[in-house]
């Protein structure tokens, strides 16, 4: 194994007593490397030969690991890495978003298993509600009782006070400030009977890109994520960092300046919501963007343009957000096709080389791998972290 590519998580404890700490250790250095041997499990963890076997025959025994292929060496027997058993644990995830709510089924071994999409153009409370409590049901029934007993709960990611948030600030739509006094948390756990867990919803995304994507390959970067709005999330020492409130990486609020020079926030500048305003002034119904979201070829006429400021935007912004914390990577994605994504990053690149940046190393900037369903997924990553995992987001 490669200890360059994958960073140690933690040192483990041989204490008598400590076990549940253990095992947690080991899953979590199996959801981060990949299917491992017993042997480098125990140099990773800091755990004795013993100690991991011991472990390891207890999960096995659990049905959260499996045994992989046989790996032969130079010398010796065959090595049997282990590996997460991808039955071995399930999570819901639902991704409220400003145009649209997904709601996704993951396996231990963070795989898309089921998936159902809402689309609307304001955001009801009780509409939501009723698709979770609909969808988690359903999908549980088609699941059976073995499989829908290891469902760990239900992970929910949702902007940051949703209702500050309306189209037209000067005539917000009532509906959408109802979220002011819902109590997301209890009233989803009531509806669907499960355990539920609330988050940010770019802390999510960036938390499926830190566990399932090219996060892995980072200690420390920023994280932006494009959708209707801007968002983001901070990854310092391999881990996401939430803030005291859950809203550390509010990347969106950083500050930028509008066409006739006022003051103005990213958010403001570089979100989809820009190019939805653009559609509207030609008459083009902007709800394209939503429901077909992984093809904007027809559009772009009018994506191009977008794409240059939003690029210029994000370029003056990663550089900002590198001179509070020396960022080794930036990570871009969103809710928009991977070419446009690909596209999005390299003008990024290009404008980086035209901004003054004295006193800064420049960090790589580099795609995320996730796509659209980051939210989601990462909501859903939350129950099989908190139960199964080390410092559990």
């Amino acid at each position: 194994m490669d200890d360059g590519l994958v960073r140690s998580i933690s040192a483990g404890l041989s204490q008598k007593g400590v076990r549940d700490h253990n095992e947690r250790l080991l899953l979590s250095l199996l959801q981060r490397n990949g299917p491992t041997p017993g042997s480098d499990l125990s140099r990773l963890a800091g755990l004795s030969p013993p100690t991991v076997s011991g472990i390891l025959r207890r999960l096995e025994a659990e049905a959260l690991l499996e045994r992989g292929d046989p790996l032969r060496g130079k010398v010796g027997k065959p090595s049997v890495p282990m590996r997460l058993a991808s039955d071995g644990a399930f999570s819901f995830g639902l991704k409220i978003g400003r145009r649209s709510a997904d709601l996704v089924l993951i396996n231990f071994n963070g795989e898309l298993q089921q998936e159902q999409h809402l689309n609307y153009e304001t955001p009801i409370p009780e509409a939501i509600f009723n698709f979770v409590d609909t969808g988690v049901r359903h999908i549980t029934q088609d699941m059976g009782a073995a499989l829908a007993d290891r469902i760990c709960g239900l992970g929910i990611a949702a902007p940051f006070e949703m209702w500050n948030w309306p189209d037209n600030p000067a005539d917000p739509d009532p509906a959408f400030g109802a979220w002011q006094d819902t109590d997301i948390k209890s009233i989803a756990q009531n509806r669907t009977g499960l355990p539920v867990s609330l988050m940010n919803d770019a802390t999510a995304a960036c938390q499926a890109e830190h566990t399932y994507g090219r996060g892995k390959e980072f200690r420390d970067y920023a994280y932006f994520f494009v959708s209707a709005f801007i968002g983001g999330g901070i990854v310092l020492n391999n881990s996401v960092f939430e803030g005291r409130q859950g809203n550390a990486g509010a990347l969106g609020s950083l500050r930028s300046i509008g066409p006739n020079g006022e003051s103005m926030q990213l958010v403001d500048m570089a979100s989809i919501h820009q190019l939805e305003l653009r559609l509207q002034e030609v008459d083009l119904d902007p709800r394209h963007l939503w429901i077909n979201p992984d093809s904007w070829h027809s559009l772009s006429r009018y994506v191009d343009p977008w794409l240059g400021q939003t690029a210029q935007e994000l370029a003056k912004a990663l550089l900002s957000t590198c001179a509070v914390i020396d960022f080794e990577a930036i990570l871009i994605d969103g809710s928009f096709p991977a070419s446009v994504r690909e596209d999005l990053v390299s003008r990024v690149r290009r404008y980086v080389t035209t901004q003054d940046t004295r006193g800064l190393i420049q960090p790589r900037i580099e795609c995320g791998s996730i796509g659209g369903k980051a939210r989601a997924i990462g909501a859903a990553t939350r129950p099989i972290g908190a139960q199964f995992m080390l410092n559990a987001l």
